[in-house]
């Protein structure tokens, strides 16, 4: 059987990219490629491929939405899975652009200005930065972690989110005046060009030697694409030849990316000492399981590393991919989460190209070797820490890795540890508009 290959992502998105057996879109120029022809495709592979396409109803009439856009977004929440409160459980499925995909999942690139961000407060007044891309305009605007946002073309944080949010702010300007505080220092302005920017998956890692030939390796990886894949093979090289068996991965901003991604890097930590063991597992609806469920199994890679322990650091953000390799290494290795409890999502999207866009239904879910799978409130924390915007990711003093080193010199979480201060989403994050769908860098990265 030909084997998916498949994404995962936060909030609105993830997916298989390419399309799947059988499924040939229509083509721009033609007439299916109208705006009925394109809800009805979409509304045909919904029936076909959506996970819970039981629950659709055998009249929905596409007529009654405007596009193919709303199409998706309003069968997939109002017939979708609900929660116990009546909320829609499946924020994920989407029609998006073909061609941003491709871009960003391929390449590693994204038309932006390479910063994420996020409210410190409820109220939606303190906007600071999170993180920016190295050598985007942000970057060389001089954008950085921690800095306070006062004003944006004049307007103040609190405004704009008032008004059209600040996600629509982004998205309507390609240029903006940025007045900014920085952690140290006077505030001072910048104005910054969208442009292309390319994202290094592996910001940073290391090898932390903690005494008596112990060496602990840490790793940040900011999303899961197929630029890191390589990447992955330097990093676990060094891991191997220092005698690493205890691993650090920050992935506090990781809302996913590619199942293949997320499958390498499970074999790097986990291939040595779980060979042949049970990654995880694939589910489809039960007109797709019989061709296409699947289970992955642990290989083992010449530089697959012998884990002991993973502390993974995570918040709210963490999301998918990110939660499929920390799940399917529980079974088999000491794994601890330090940060705040993740996002949970664990379904996934196949991809289907059609008239330049792409379909992405969820169609599947994931559980590890124990069948552990159903974490729609996320994998729980086990040492809370605040993701504090005043130190930068990684250092020393970062309370996530003071609690991540307690965790692996004594096995118990720092006595001064903080309980996490991540809020799962914004409203309008979760809130996304039909007619205007979320870009992969926005989805996976919070990104803009």
């Amino acid at each position: 059987m030909r084997k998916l290959i498949c994404l995962m992502a936060f909030a609105t998105l993830t997916a298989c990219s390419g399309g799947s057996d059988g499924v040939v879109g229509p083509e721009v120029g033609t007439a299916a490629c109208s705006n009925d022809g394109q809800k009805q495709f979409v509304l045909d592979n919904l029936y076909d491929w959506y996970l819970w396409n039981d629950l659709l109803p055998a009249n929905i009439d596409i007529a009654d939405y405007d596009s193919p856009e709303e199409l998706v977004f309003n069968v997939t929440r109002n017939f979708g899975p609900q929660s116990a409160s009546n909320e829609p459980i499946d924020l994920f499925s989407s029609v998006g652009s073909a061609a941003a995909d491709s871009q960003f999942f391929g390449e590693g690139k994204f038309e932006g200005f390479g910063f994420s961000w996020r409210f410190a407060d409820q109220a939606q007044t303190d906007l600071r930065i999170t993180r920016t891309f190295a050598g985007s305009p942000a970057d060389v605007g001089g954008l950085s972690r921690g800095q306070q946002v006062l004003t944006l073309n004049s307007r103040s944080a609190a405004d704009i989110a008032a008004n059209e949010g600040v996600s629509a702010f982004f998205a309507a300007n390609s240029t903006v005046d940025f007045e900014v505080q920085p952690v140290v220092g006077a505030v001072f302005t910048s104005t910054i060009d969208k442009a292309i920017v390319t994202i290094d998956p592996i910001p940073q890692w290391r090898i932390i030697d903690v005494g008596g030939g112990r060496n602990v390796g840490y790793l940040e990886l900011s999303t899961f694409i197929s630029t890191a894949d390589a990447e992955f093979d330097e990093v676990f090289a060094a891991f191997r030849s220092a005698g690493v068996n205890e691993v650090i991965m920050d992935l506090r901003y990781n809302g996913g990316g590619l199942v293949s991604t997320a499958e390498l890097l499970g074999d790097y930590l986990g291939g040595s000492v779980a060979q042949n063991l049970i990654f995880s597992s694939t589910e489809f609806n039960a007109d797709r399981a019989a061709q296409y469920n699947t289970i992955e199994i642990f290989d083992l890679l010449a530089n697959s590393i012998s884990l002991s322990r993973l502390v993974v650091i995570a918040s709210r953000r963490t999301a998918s991919a990110s939660e499929l390799v920390t799940n399917g290494l529980i079974p088999h290795v000491d794994v601890a989460i330090v940060g705040d409890r993740t996002f949970g999502k664990p379904v996934g999207q196949i991809g289907l190209e059609f008239c330049e866009k792409i379909l992405r239904p969820t169609s599947f879910k994931l559980a590890n070797s124990l069948g552990d799978g159903d974490y729609f409130d996320g994998l729980p924390v086990d040492c809370a820490a605040t993701d504090d915007l005043n130190v930068a990711v990684g250092a020393d003093a970062d309370p996530n890795m003071v609690a991540a080193m307690s965790y692996l010199n004594t096995g118990a979480c720092p006595v001064t540890s903080l309980s996490g201060s991540n809020f799962k989403a914004s409203a309008e994050n979760r809130s996304a508009q039909p007619a205007k769908p979320r870009p992969p860098h926005r989805e996976l990265l919070d990104a803009y």
